[in-house]
């Protein structure tokens, strides 16, 4: 191939005066490698009329030798680039140009003529020849040519030449040093580095090759591939840098000359790092081996691979796995209850405190006894056999004969996703019926084939379709009707659309939203549900989808695209399914479910989210237990508990159908209580999954001076007053909610810490339930615009201010008609 050496000594050969027989190839590597299987396929080029043209790599100087030889009938055979003798005489003149173990010597000659042979070989001779006593082969290895002469000892010439430097007297290039190695990609890399090692400094380099070497070490340092790589031979993700620094200053002092030149060749990329990964590591091994050695202890400590053998009691008994598929209102969480009522005894794990207070009051309403567990209330219930807990709160230890894991799709939640998989892998009941849509699916196949767990998949359709009114509301709010349910993903926005209907229809408006307590979302949707009262109207965040039964003719979505924590982004269509599919329940006033948008510019992207079949999970979330951190501390005793989650995620090693969940708000309250003495790695490490808005300042004052107050052995206070009324403005609403917060934390600890550290639970939670009936009173009198808690950041987000409340109508009853009738008017069977 005529490139790197072998090109260079094609442009010596035709710059001499006079020349003997010359015989060569010429290809392009990517000619080469296309063809190079089926020879047939293999044409010759720089033909007169043929599609490939001179290949680029050959400059000026061979286009004025081809004319001046007049080469111009040339066929060139794209084999290999190589200088024959065909009459075996060694000729010892001296005015050889290239040696590689023999001298080859270019005799002059009086005239040239151009010859072309019978196999199609260029010959330029006329009273000389080419002397070679052995046929000598170039081939190509990196961007060295090797010599295989006769003997099959194979020899690289380095034909690099420096500017000026390269051409002797006569023009021929001389090989200072014959270099004697095998091809280097294949040579052992523990013999590279032992080589390295031993020798002596390396030689001179050019500048351009130590450009390139600096660039490919720079690259080597900052590629993710060779971290990760690093990780099986136990150098850390945070080592790394200073192990290729070091690596780096080692190979710049040692490195030979055809080492570099491969590497040059190679250049910057993948495959310059796949070739020096392997010496990085015999690098590494000699020379930090108590790094390794720490580390690996780390890794072993975080290891969290194979996750279900974490409950060998588990293990030990045949479970029966039942999953009800499918999508909201098809009865798949009443079956379950069903089974879970029949037990003798059972457990049901709720996503959210609300849904387990729920099915807590119907359970016990239907003659089932059944207690209360959440982070928040334990409230035991004499005779009980069955329990309704949220789902971080499910013991592994107790032996049931039914439990119900519901929306069981949350496995793959980047931050709770852990508790799923937990309760999956460790409880230790004989039936495990989980309720979720088809996401994770084969997940839970997975895991069961892994546990030895039998599957009994049944499948559930909706009781009735869900219909897409492809007549929006135009942007006009008076079209809202009772049971609509309009839904918006921000606080502000839920307020400025209740303020605008209440002022233009005769509708009252219920809201909930997240931020608030349980009770107060329990007592606006059975305010909701009454036919017998005013408040038809349901105004709602997301936080409808999940966890409440309610009677919603239509949901109604304001927007949908919402702020996710650094932008606008459209609302994933599995949220939207699981919102959409609230409208219609069976056995309320509204058996047959709607859905629509605001904006008729949003219909599209409704229709599109509910004909989108489920998004496969490939993933499901782990955390370690308490136990698996304190393991891991040991080995960096110094570290703080912030810089302990780093390493620990870090060092932490998962299966493929597992990943680490989010621990940045854990971070963000562990960096706030670094400063407090006292704790124990063990407090910390409850305090920082305390219930607590990370972004709302007052809340974690509180939750800093709760922590202060403990690791001081005082007796944790409140120190906070009750209200005495409900809010008259925005403000004062979201100083109820911060106060419920601080309240529902307070209770959260005492349940999670002794007793008589956090003495006044029961103050607490008389002081939650007065709160919560403020918030309530507050809401059905809300007539104001709502504030923000934040407003700077705010402005960040939204980027631009909008007034809302005044532009929900279309006032102008023509332009209205005209999109109306712009409309479609049919409706969308969606599922």
């Amino acid at each position: 191939m005529a490139i790197g050496q072998a090109r260079n000594l094609f442009y010596l050969c035709l710059c001499k005066d006079k020349l003997s027989k010359l015989r060569f190839f010429s290809v392009s590597s990517r000619l080469l490698l296309d063809n190079f299987i089926d020879s047939k396929r293999i044409q010759d080029f720089g033909v007169s009329g043929h599609p490939l043209s001179t290949p680029p790599q050959f400059s000026s100087l061979w286009i004025n030798q081809r004319k001046r030889l007049n080469l111009s009938g040339f066929y060139g055979h794209p084999f290999c680039s190589m200088v024959r003798s065909e009459d075996n005489e060694e000729d010892e003149c001296g005015k050889g140009v290239l040696g590689c173990g023999k001298r080859l010597n270019f005799v002059e000659v009086g005239g040239r003529d151009a010859v072309e042979n019978g196999d199609n070989e260029l010959e330029v001779c006329e009273n000389g020849g080419l002397g070679c006593e052995k046929r000598l082969n170039f081939i190509e290895i990196g961007s060295c040519d090797a010599v295989e002469n006769g003997d099959n000892e194979l020899e690289v010439c380095d034909l690099d030449v420096e500017e000026g430097e390269g051409e002797s007297e006569k023009g021929a290039l001389g090989c200072e040093k014959r270099l004697n190695f095998v091809q280097i990609s294949c040579r052992d890399p523990v013999e590279i580095y032992r080589e390295l090692r031993d020798g002596i400094k390396s030689e001179k380099k050019t500048r351009g090759d130590w450009d390139t070497l600096i660039e490919i070490f720079r690259c080597f340092a900052k590629s993710g591939w060779a971290s990760n790589q690093a990780l099986a031979v136990y150098i850390g993700a945070s080592f790394f840098p200073t192990a290729a620094q070091k690596f780096r200053n080692f190979c710049l002092k040692k490195c030979k000359v055809d080492i570099v030149k491969y590497l040059v060749s190679l250049g910057p990329g993948i495959e310059a790092e796949k070739f020096l990964f392997p010496i990085f590591v015999e690098f590494c091994l000699e020379e930090f081996p108590d790094e390794i050695k720490n580390f690996r202890k780390m890794v072993e400590s975080a290891d969290l691979t194979k996750p279900h053998t974490w409950f060998p009691f588990a293990r030990a008994m045949k479970r029966k796995i039942i999953y009800h598929c499918g999508p909201t209102n098809s009865g798949k969480t009443y079956n379950a209850l069903q089974r879970f009522m029949e037990a003798k005894n059972g457990i049901y794990c709720s996503p959210l405190r609300l849904l387990a207070m729920e099915v807590f009051d119907k359970v016990n309403g239907l003659g089932v006894y059944c207690s209360l567990l959440t982070g928040q209330e334990k409230k035991h219930v004499p005779f009980s056999n069955h329990v309704a807990c949220t789902v971080e709160m499910v013991s592994t230890n107790e032996m049931y004969d039914v439990a119900v894991i519901d929306e069981i799709q949350m496995m793959s939640d980047t931050s709770r996703g852990y508790a799923w998989t937990r309760a999956v892998l460790g409880l230790k009941a004989d039936e495990i019926h989980v309720c979720g849509d088809p996401s994770v699916l084969n997940i839970i196949r997975k895991i069961c084939s892994e546990t030895g767990d039998e599957l009994v998949e049944q499948h559930y359709e909706r009781f009735k379709p869900l219909v897409v009114e492809a007549k929006t509301l135009l942007g006009d709010l008076k079209s809202v009707r009772s049971g609509d349910c309009v839904v918006a993903f921000s606080r502000r926005e839920i307020f400025e659309v209740k303020l605008a209907i209440e002022k233009h229809t005769n509708h009252r408006c219920c809201v909930i939203y997240g931020a608030l307590p349980p009770e107060t979302r329990r007592q606006q949707a059975t305010l909701f549900n009454d036919p017998n009262n005013e408040f038809d109207v349901l105004v709602a965040s997301d936080a409808v989808g999940m966890g409440l039964n309610l009677n919603i003719r239509r949901i109604i979505f304001y927007t949908l695209s919402k702020y996710n924590g650094d932008r606008i982004v459209p609302v994933p269509a599995s949220q939207v399914k699981q919102i959409a599919g609230r409208a219609g329940r069976r056995g309320s006033r509204y058996p047959e479910g709607l859905a629509t948008t605001l904006q008729l510019e949003d219909l599209d992207y409704l229709i599109e989210c509910l004909k989108k079949p489920f998004d496969e999970v490939n993933k499901v979330g782990l955390f370690p237990f308490y136990e698996q951190v304190e393991l891991f501390a040991g080995q960096i005793p110094t570290s703080t508990f912030s810089e302990l989650l780093d390493r620990f995620g870090e060092s932490c090693r998962l299966d493929g159908s597992y990943f680490l969940c989010q621990y940045n708000h854990i971070k963000k309250i562990a960096n706030m209580l670094e400063k407090i003495q006292g704790l124990s790695l063990e407090d910390r490490f409850y305090f920082c999954f305390a219930p607590v808005n990370i972004r709302d300042p007052k809340a974690m004052y509180h939750l800093l001076k709760f922590a202060s107050a403990y690791a001081q052995a005082l007796p944790v206070n409140i120190a906070m007053g009750m209200p005495k009324c409900s809010a008259c403005n925005d403000s004062e609403l979201l100083d109820l909610e911060t106060k419920h917060q601080v309240l529902s934390m307070y209770m959260w600890l005492s349940n999670h810490f002794e007793v008589d550290r956090f003495p006044y639970f029961k103050k607490a939670e008389a002081m939650a339930t007065g709160i919560a009936e403020l918030l309530g009173e507050s809401l059905a009198n809300a007539r104001w615009k709502p504030e923000l808690r934040n407003a700077v950041n705010h402005k960040k987000r939204s980027g631009k201010t909008k007034e809302k409340p005044d532009n929900f109508f279309v006032s102008d009853t023509s332009s209205r008609r005209r999109l109306q009738r712009d409309a479609a008017s049919l409706a969308v069977h969606v599922y």
